[in-house]
């Protein structure tokens, strides 16, 4: 999808948001929450800075919004541009890069999304507090250790990460299973050291898994689903 047609998606939207007047209460939506849900269910897909999110399957939505604002489009037009394609969102093939499901999120979080990335997008320098914390990705840098030729690396439950980026086995065969409790698909692959093993794509609750027989060295562990290992889901395996 251009981004050209994503700001004419965005004018669009604004234009039924203001004469639907927005569908919103008085009460203030919840940014936390709004960021929150965007990684949890938007992130994978999409560029935006403020939100940490690395996802290249959809538009960069820092780009997209970039001149519909400097044009003069104000915030609030957004809010009810994003909510309207994600109401509504382009009928694609899902072998589509760029197809998105209608309804990733509803009520509440529906409003709570717009209006998170109304206020986020396009902006610069970094957020604060209870903002700056919300929808990352908890990532250790303490290595994932095998046992008994075992090894278990899961996604993350938001964002393109899995729960370690560093795991650890012995020499000989491995089986290594990665649960993904994402409804974003995810796999488990690996290479190096002449191996090259890809599992199978998963999404909320999977399993994939992979086996090999490895040797002492380095490999690679990353997900194959496109955009996500670029995004940073990949992390490295040592072998002794």
């Amino acid at each position: 999808m251009g981004l050209r047609r994503v700001i004419g998606v965005a004018f669009a939207g604004s234009a039924l948001a203001l004469a639907s007047g927005c569908g919103l209460t008085e009460d203030e939506p919840d940014l936390v929450a709004g960021k929150e849900a965007f990684n949890a269910k938007c992130g994978a897909c999409h560029i935006m800075n403020r939100a940490g999110t690395k996802g290249t399957q959809g538009p960069n939505l820092d780009e997209a919004f970039r001149q519909a604002l400097a044009d003069g489009m104000e915030r609030s037009g957004i809010e009810g541009a994003v909510e309207a394609q994600i109401d509504a969102p382009a009928r694609l093939s899902k072998r589509d890069p760029v197809y998105m499901p209608a309804d990733l999120v509803k009520g509440d979080d529906l409003r709570n999304v717009s209006a998170y990335v109304a206020e986020s997008v396009a902006k610069r320098g970094k957020e604060t507090g209870l903002l700056a914390e919300a929808g990352q990705p908890e990532v250790s840098d303490k290595p994932i250790a095998a046992k008994a030729g075992k090894l278990e690396i899961p996604a993350a439950s938001a964002g393109l990460a899995y729960v370690a980026n560093a795991a650890t086995a012995e020499a000989g065969p491995l089986t290594i299973t990665s649960p993904n409790p994402a409804t974003v698909p995810h796999n488990i692959a690996l290479e190096g050291g002449g191996v090259n093993e890809v599992g199978p794509v998963v999404e909320k609750d999977g399993v994939s898994e992979i086996k090999a027989t490895v040797k002492a060295g380095q490999y690679t562990f990353f997900c194959t689903v496109e955009g996500h290992r670029e995004g940073g889901m990949e992390g490295q395996l040592v072998v002794k």
